[in-house]
């Protein structure tokens, strides 16, 4: 809570700045964007993987985004944290942006903080989507199979159906959710939270997503999709489809971004505490090394120079372990995989995510990994920085 208050108040902070001015070089020049258009670039991730194209936003620089986008009116159908930050970015971009929620509920509300005014580009959704003309369906995944049916008579021909997710369109036999045939679909799948997005947008970076295209009928849908990417809040585009991003965000999230983090952090902890180590050493070993040194030196650079900045005591024993734990996890991540592409992962989604009870569910299974003691632990050790917030 306490962080969506300070990415509000700074948002607030920003507007009186005048980041809503529309005036395109001037908000490439608060935001840090780059003006200068160099060329898209071919690189060569893997030997067999062949050359992939990356596009940037430096490629979108003086009035080439406003050149595409200039005439369109950006619909945010929900305002969850996807919706915030992506609304947000490209507003300060200025791009037209209006948002569709149910009129005073807790998104509504939070829209109004934000700067967005009912009637001028705060609306119903019926009314946001009649308005717009690129739909940006980011409601929650459950939210978009339940009222599909609901709004698909209101995308009308000429208009641009965006997702961030390719969830709904790929299982579209469990959500029920069939583009009509005769409107561009695409894709900007920012790779990260909400937060984040807004985050490195102004900070001057920007966040990787996957752009996509899944159907075009004005043969301009990918270079809309280009554009909304940039606009959204990106620093890198990468193509892909709108299977493949479903089938590599549920398979990631489930195995080493988060599930498969919580359960070795858990069974490391365990083991730890089962053999006499007190909670704060535990914890140090499991997660305050990993998340405020290790991790960040891969991030920066790579985990062969996260392996030289070790000792050679635990490069030594990291690179004799790596294996044992390559061959006992490679036959999970081959069952989660094919888990998600049968379509099991999504049903489970779907009814959970689903229930008139979800909230109360979800947190229940929240609360347990809330007080699990490695996480405990943890509070009381964060507790100690000098930059502690509860």
């Amino acid at each position: 809570m306490i962080a969506r208050q300070a990415l509000r108040a700074a948002t607030r902070s920003t507007r009186a700045l005048g980041a809503i001015n529309r005036a395109a070089p001037a908000v490439a020049q608060r935001s840090g964007f780059p003006s200068a258009t160099r060329g898209y670039k071919d690189i060569t991730f893997a030997k067999e993987g062949g050359s992939e194209r990356v596009y940037e936003r430096s490629d979108f620089g003086g009035n080439r985004l406003h050149e595409i986008l200039g005439n369109e009116t950006l619909a945010m159908v929900g305002y969850g944290s996807q919706g915030h930050g992506q609304a947000l970015n490209a507003r300060d971009q200025g791009i037209n942006v209006i948002v569709g929620v149910r009129k005073d509920g807790q998104s509504w509300k939070e829209a109004m903080e934000d700067g967005f005014v009912p009637g001028q580009s705060l609306f119903p959704i019926e009314e946001a989507i009649d308005r717009g003309t690129i739909i940006m369906n980011l409601l929650s995944d459950a939210a978009q199979s339940q009222t599909w049916k609901d709004i698909a008579p209101l995308i009308k021909p000429g208009k641009t159906l965006y997702f961030s997710h390719g969830f709904s369109v790929v299982y579209k036999e469990d959500t029920g959710v069939v583009p009509p045939k005769d409107v561009d679909v695409i894709l900007v799948a920012p790779k990260g939270s909400g937060r984040t997005v807004r985050t490195l947008f102004k900070e001057g970076r920007g966040i990787n997503s996957s752009i996509a295209v899944f159907q075009d009928v004005t043969g301009k849908a990918f270079e809309k999709a280009q554009a909304l990417g940039i606009a959204v809040g990106s620093g890198y585009l990468y193509e892909t489809t709108f299977e493949k991003e479903v089938y590599s965000d549920l398979y990631g999230e489930r195995g080493v971004l988060m599930g498969g983090i919580q359960g070795m952090f858990l069974a490391q902890y365990e083991v730890l505490r089962k053999n006499g180590h007190s909670p704060s050493e535990a914890f140090n070993e499991t997660v305050e090394e990993a998340t405020q040194s290790l991790f960040p030196l891969i991030g920066k650079y790579g985990m062969d120079y996260m392996y030289n900045a070790c000792s050679t005591t635990a490069r030594r024993g990291a690179l004799d372990w790596a294996p044992k734990f390559y061959e006992a996890n490679k036959p999970v991540f081959e069952s989660l995989y094919e888990s998600v592409r049968n379509g099991t992962e999504t049903r489970r989604s779907l009814e959970f995510n689903g229930r008139d009870t979800y909230r109360q569910d979800l947190q229940a299974e929240l609360e347990i990994i809330n007080n699990q003691e490695v996480w405990r632990a943890g509070k009381e050790v964060r507790k100690l920085r000098p930059d502690y917030q509860e």
